[in-house]
């Protein structure tokens, strides 16, 4: 990568994942874009484009003047806002996606769109859940992510465009706020011990997800479209991951740090739905192998890393 454009830079992953490129690949070299501009952080505001990734003409003129040679896809609805509109998902995640890999092809872009844990359903080995395995999701937005990852393959078989993709779990952050997550949770109880010592957590204590420190994952997004690809054998969807843990865990490590923090539970029995579909602890074996993925963030280094980082943020 030396020239990208990134969609849903504002988005819970784009934020921190355009400051990185930014940094990285040098601010004149990364077009950020997003449908609005609600964002304190003027290093993406003070470049950033408006786009309605629906609309291709306008993705397509921006890559016409901008030049990248790379197309970071990362505009999208997320789980439990998909359940509650999910014709207008089905519009900003695979028209969005569509227009975008289209324009991949057009101007002979590198490609990378990311798919979830999402994508997998009951059917689906809920422990060492393998690369390629079956994929029957039972929400919205898991089907926007199935069809995603068989669109990106198509692009690749079809038109030979270079896309690639990870499955990412829930990720953990200090500086974007939840955007309607399923595995939200994981971000708010560490807010919620630091303002109030206690937080009401929407899915069963015993329930294990797959998570990720948000550090891990940019890393990972760089990685792989820095890998060779005829080092890949696999393009799209690896499976990655740090951590599998559960309510009950993340309170467990916690209360080392504060230990008069306190739980309780209301159950929200739509993000239990489909909680109770996703993996428990992903297979990363054909990531690991193909490009050098390593998390560097376990539960402990991710708990003092979040409490550290809130605790300052609050000083302010």
């Amino acid at each position: 990568m030396k020239r990208i454009i990134i969609t849903g830079a504002l988005g819970q992953i784009g934020t921190e994942l355009t400051v990185k490129l930014m940094e990285l690949y040098g601010e004149e070299n990364v077009l950020p874009t997003d449908v609005h501009k609600n964002s304190d952080n003027e290093m993406i505001t003070s470049k950033l484009e408006i786009l309605d990734v629906r609309d291709f003409d306008q993705m397509d003129e921006l890559v016409k003047k901008f030049k990248p040679d790379t197309i970071l896809h990362m505009a999208a609805l997320l789980s439990a806002t998909c359940e509650k509109d999910p014709l207008l998902a089905w519009d900003i995640n695979m028209n969005g996606l569509i227009n975008a890999l289209e324009v991949a092809r057009i101007h002979d872009l590198k490609f990378f769109t990311p798919s979830s844990i999402g994508s997998f359903g009951e059917s689906t080995p809920k422990k060492n859940t393998p690369q390629t395995t079956i994929q029957r999701p039972n929400t919205m937005y898991g089907v926007n992510k199935v069809s995603g990852e068989l669109l990106c393959d198509y692009y690749y078989d079809k038109f030979n465009v270079d896309t690639r993709g990870v499955r990412f779990p829930g990720l953990i952050s200090h500086i974007k706020e939840p955007g309607g997550g399923t595995t939200d949770y994981a971000v708010d109880i560490y807010f919620e011990a630091i303002k109030s010592g206690k937080y009401t957590c929407f899915l069963e204590e015993e329930t294990y997800l797959d998570m990720m420190y948000i550090d891990d994952a940019i890393d990972a997004i760089i990685k792989l479209m820095e890998a060779d690809a005829k080092s890949l054998s696999t393009g799209n969807a690896f499976n990655i991951t740090a951590i599998s843990a559960s309510p009950k865990e993340f309170t467990t490590e916690i209360k080392k740090h504060i230990p008069d923090f306190e739980i309780d539970y209301d159950v929200d029995p739509v993000r239990q739905k489909i909680a109770d579909t996703w993996p428990e602890q992903l297979d990363c074996s054909e990531a690991e192998k193909q490009w050098g993925f390593a998390p560097k963030y376990d539960l402990e280094k991710l708990t003092t890393t979040m409490l550290t980082a809130i605790k300052e943020k609050y000083k302010k």
